[in-house]
């Protein structure tokens, strides 16, 4: 297993994978939406530029060339306040295995690898949103359980 940050030869798996991931846990937004070809231009939009540039950071597992599980880390500049360092946090998301790998510790390995590198560049927190289901998994790397923050959602 081979754990590294996302290039662009990888474009195509982590699109479909994206697809896969919304197919699979809201199948209604799929059916909605304007098609595949639609969403793989605008997908493969963003993932051009978040791999070229520094804010995102798009950790993957593969095996023999196969994308089989990623993570998305976006880092967050703070407005810097006196007395302190200001650092960056880093908020996950897209946190995707394919079904087939589920279960035999991708997820934990890639996860570790994240929490050493956030570690090793001193960024303040890493925040994520789980799952009901997922919500274990973090527990079990060191993740806790904090206090919601406020939304505002415009109507």
């Amino acid at each position: 297993m081979n754990i590294r940050l996302a290039t662009t030869e990888d474009i195509d798996q982590l699109i479909r994978m994206r697809w896969d991931f919304t197919l699979e846990d809201y199948p209604e937004m799929v059916q909605n939406a304007n098609g595949y070809t639609s969403f793989e231009q605008e997908c493969r939009e963003f993932l051009v530029q978040a791999i070229a540039g520094e804010r995102w950071h798009i950790w993957i597992a593969e095996k023999d060339g196969q994308v089989v599980s990623h993570m998305y880390i976006e880092l967050i500049e703070k407005v810097p306040r006196p007395g302190r360092i200001t650092r960056p946090f880093a908020y996950m998301t897209n946190v995707y295995t394919i079904p087939e790998w589920r279960g035999k510790g991708v997820g934990g390995k890639l996860l570790s690898q994240i929490n050493t590198w956030v570690k090793d560049n001193n960024y303040e927190f890493v925040i994520v949103w789980p799952s009901d289901e997922g919500t274990e998994f973090y527990k079990r790397h060191g993740y806790k359980q904090c206090q919601d923050p406020l939304e505002f959602v415009p109507s």
